[in-house]
């Protein structure tokens, strides 16, 4: 008689040496989050926080291709189309929630962001103590590109980044490597893939002193190249000025960002221009509880439902946005989303 094949976890949990362990275990899926996963990684989280034998918890993902790629916005817009607000509202919050706990998490908590760390994986990490990077880290706040915004509390550590490297990374989604990361200070470490088993039984044995042993000087960085044209286009007061400055440049730079800034959803655009500017002066907290309100109407925008078809379902690239052009967003009607 065949036996049926349990599913595996999709969290991995563990306590070696003095380290919890904590493994997204959904490789297919990029490791991307589901409510499940966010309830299981909290739980764990709040039980290490009161056990002394835990001395630091260390997250990775499973695969080698994915730290963790988000939230899983198929799900989302599947609620959004039925009109299941309450599991949308469910999701969010939890994530939040979660968000928030590793920020006060009261030991260290080492990230190991080897592969992809996209939107919801940059909550997983960002608010912790420590972020490590491998050569294959790629880093990104992807969201104008579907029609939402960067959240996870992107509100609060995006505007605190050097510059206006926060607000172009929010806008474009450009995907950053590991030296950028460092650069940035999005990531505090940088150790190769080879020594990260290195890394983790180090720190399993000795604890958090392990990580400056064992880190290497990280790779050149393009951000730093590139600062100072961020820095000038993107110090400005709407996104028009923006696109303003960005044609007033004209260099391939400028015509790269102007190519990539016209693919993303124009209100997603005004809204993240808007969620930086307040966030640049609130506590965490009170951003995750803005981004939270701002989820419960962006996510019923029609640019929504239709940027995950175009990017994630279909994966057609071809999103009709409504409205078309950042001209004809209603200034009102973005400040409205924030009521």
């Amino acid at each position: 008689m065949s036996e049926t094949k349990l599913a595996e976890p999709t969290v991995l949990a563990e306590v070696t040496g003095c380290a919890g362990r904590l493994v997204l275990n959904r490789p297919k899926a990029l490791n991307a989050l589901d409510l499940d996963m966010i309830r299981v990684l909290t739980e764990k989280l709040e039980a290490w926080a009161q056990d002394d034998a835990v001395r630091l918890v260390i997250i990775e993902g499973s695969g080698g291709r994915a730290f963790c790629a988000g939230g899983d916005v198929r799900v989302i817009r599947d609620n959004v189309l039925r009109g299941d607000a309450a599991a949308s509202e469910a999701f969010f919050a939890s994530e939040y929630r979660l968000n928030r706990i590793i920020a006060e998490y009261p030991k260290p908590y080492v990230a190991l962001i080897d592969g992809i760390s996209m939107g919801g994986g940059m909550g997983l990490s960002i608010h912790g103590s420590h972020r490590v990077v491998t050569e294959h880290a790629v880093m990104a706040m992807p969201e104008t590109a579907i029609a939402l915004f960067p959240d996870v509390g992107a509100s609060y550590f995006l505007p605190r980044l050097p510059g206006k490297l926060g607000l172009y990374l929010a806008l474009t989604g450009a995907r950053i490597s590991a030296g950028d990361a460092i650069y940035a200070g999005l990531a505090t470490h940088y150790v190769p893939r080879a020594a990260l088993e290195t890394l983790k039984a180090g720190l399993a044995r000795s604890g958090i002193t392990a990580l400056d042993l064992l880190a290497y000087s990280p790779p050149a960085s393009l951000l730093a190249r590139d600062r100072a044209a961020i820095d000038d286009c993107f110090t400005s007061d709407s996104v028009p000025e923006i696109l303003a400055k960005l044609e007033d440049r004209g260099d391939a730079w400028a015509v790269e960002q102007l190519e990539t800034l016209s693919r993303r959803s124009p209100t997603s655009l005004c809204v993240t221009f808007e969620l930086l500017r307040r966030g640049a002066t609130m506590t965490l907290s009170e951003c995750l509880a803005m981004e939270l309100k701002l989820t419960r109407k962006m996510i019923l925008h029609p640019d929504f439902a239709e940027g995950v078809r175009a990017q994630v379902v279909e994966k057609t690239r071809d999103p009709k946005w409504r409205p078309a052009t950042v001209a004809e967003v209603d200034r009102a009607a973005i400040l409205a989303m924030f009521e």
